[in-house]
């Protein structure tokens, strides 16, 4: 419903201009706004005028306007004077109320319906038809979810809003306590840079303005109505994936998950099974930080042992050493191509079991509270 405080902006701003005042009531007599105190109980009078055949009508030397929205009585407007420009003035005003608060339903019902569409709650043959009488158009979209750290407040949801406030073609909406979706119409964003562009962009402004730290992944584009859930599920996945194998990234695309995602899809069991044939029955607990950054290391300048031992700031000899420790431990020589990868790989798996098994844990929690 539309906040009485915007509609007591509304009446202020005419009665600025028209030094006329306004009240606004519901149609049960109940005040909602006021550009002036009233010491008379008019509450008898707006229920008389509501059961009325008139539009209009002059009591207690007021103007009296009814607002019907979509022809259900919805408000009574009072203009407070018995005079011709009065009268106009309170017709003026019940008809700026009236074009604003059906400009708020729409928009509600626009952003409603796209919550449905983007859950996949409709048939498409509802879809089409409510997306003709919301006077919304087929386009190329892409789903954006922008995912807080924490529980999100009203900020949020505003700056969002704000950032994208000067187009109609985008929808804004929020499906739980932790996440904003974008539903983006992208017909003038051509390059997947550009989608990328514009998710680091999000980032960056809900960073510096709301004061949060925040992950946006993104799905593929589409073309119709109905496979715009498909994208908000590949957004969904991407955030997922990214949570596991790339928690350094603010900003994540569906279609750059690599390995991430078959390794995302793989079963727990067949994983387990992956590990016991890479390790053994049990996996060497040898992570320690310094172990981690080695290996980390090695793997970011592609096996070269003499950059490494520069970054790491350590003796050739001594990083070799740390290497051959490595590979007592786990018998893979990650100085090899073939087994590097092996590890890598393994340590991706790790990662995947490791997050279900935690995800698994929140929710019995969340169950048993």
């Amino acid at each position: 419903m539309l906040s009485n405080h915007k509609l007591q902006v509304t009446l202020e701003e005419i009665k600025e201009i028209s030094r006329i005042d306004l009240a606004l009531y519901s149609d049960k007599g109940k005040l909602l706004a006021s550009t002036y105190q009233s010491e008379e109980e008019m509450e008898d009078a707006i229920r008389f005028f509501a059961d009325s055949m008139a539009e209009s009508q002059m009591l207690s030397g007021c103007h009296f306007f009814k607002i019907l929205i979509e022809n259900e009585l919805e408000y009574i407007l009072l203009a407070r004077a018995s005079s011709e420009e009065a009268y106009m003035i309170g017709r003026l005003a019940a008809c700026q109320v009236r074009n604003i608060v059906s400009a708020f339903r729409e928009q509600f019902d626009r952003n409603s319906f796209m919550q449905n569409v983007v859950l996949g709650n409709m048939l498409v043959v509802d879809m089409y038809n409510k997306a003709k009488k919301l006077h919304i158009e087929t386009a190329q979209r892409v789903v954006y979810i922008i995912e807080v750290s924490q529980k999100k407040d009203g900020v949020v949801m505003e700056t969002v809003k704000n950032l994208f406030a000067s187009t109609t073609r985008d929808f804004i909406t929020e499906v739980d306590e932790r996440s904003v979706i974008l539903v983006k119409d992208v017909r003038d964003i051509e390059t997947e840079d550009g989608l990328a562009s514009l998710a680091e962009m999000i980032v960056a402004n809900l960073q510096t303005e709301a004061m949060v730290q925040v992950r946006v992944g993104y799905g593929n584009r589409v073309d119709l109505l109905q496979d715009i859930a498909r994208s908000y599920q590949e957004a969904k996945m991407a955030l997922e994936v990214g949570n596991i194998f790339y928690v350094e990234e603010n900003t994540i695309s569906y279609a750059n998950l690599g390995i991430g995602r078959l390794i995302y899809q793989i079963p727990i069991s067949l994983c387990e099974m992956f590990l016991k044939e890479v390790f053994g029955e049990k996996v060497p607990d040898i992570f320690d930080e310094e172990t981690t950054v080695t290996i980390n290391k090695f793997f970011e300048n592609n096996l070269n042992i003499s950059e490494t031992a520069r970054q790491l700031y350590v003796h050739r000899n001594t990083l070799v050493y740390r290497l051959e420790r490595i590979e007592k431990a786990l018998g893979l020589d990650i100085r090899t191509f073939e087994d590097a990868m092996l590890f890598k790989i393994a340590l991706m798996v790790i990662s995947h079991m490791n997050y279900q098994k935690s995800s698994t844990e929140q929710e019995v929690e969340g169950e048993n509270e």
